[in-house]
């Protein structure tokens, strides 16, 4: 006799594709939030960074009795020792102007120095720029222009 009643093994057709369409709208709820915290998290590195050079100015400061006036004054020797060409008080991906989704870019003198960051795509490395100088202060842009002197202090 044969046995009318099959058994059921697996998941029908229909039962596959609700499911999927539930992992696709929580994707689609929790991808702009992901992408975003990473955006903070690459503005919270230049942050990081911007103190960084701060203090490898300091540095370089009381070695040479100047300030550094570009990031590979700032870097790595290429070879030998360090010396006011290449202080070796910074990594050689900082001193190359780009990490972490920010360009950075230093100029100085005999006086002091400034700083900028901006986000190398805006809103997608970040949504802000930044900017700074020998005061320490860092200051803040919300928008695609590079920040200034004038630009509102970071609080």
């Amino acid at each position: 006799m044969f046995n009318l009643q099959r058994r059921r093994r697996g998941f029908s057709l229909i039962e596959l594709l609700i499911v999927i369409a539930i992992i696709l709208i929580i994707i689609t709820i929790a991808l702009p939030r992901l992408s975003r915290a990473r955006m903070y998290s690459m503005e919270t590195a230049a942050i990081g960074a911007i103190r960084t050079l701060h203090t490898a100015q300091v540095q370089y400061y009381s070695q040479y009795g100047r300030y550094a006036t570009s990031l590979t004054e700032l870097g790595p020797p290429t070879s030998g020792a360090a010396s006011p060409a290449a202080a070796d008080l910074i990594g050689g991906d900082l001193s190359s102007g780009e990490k972490q989704g920010y360009k950075f870019m230093m100029t100085g003198n005999a006086s002091g120095y400034t700083i900028n960051a901006n986000p190398v795509a805006y809103n997608s490395s970040g949504s802000r720029t930044f900017y700074s100088d020998q005061s320490m202060t860092i200051r803040q842009n919300y928008g695609p222009e590079p920040a200034t002197a004038n630009s509102p202090e970071m609080k």
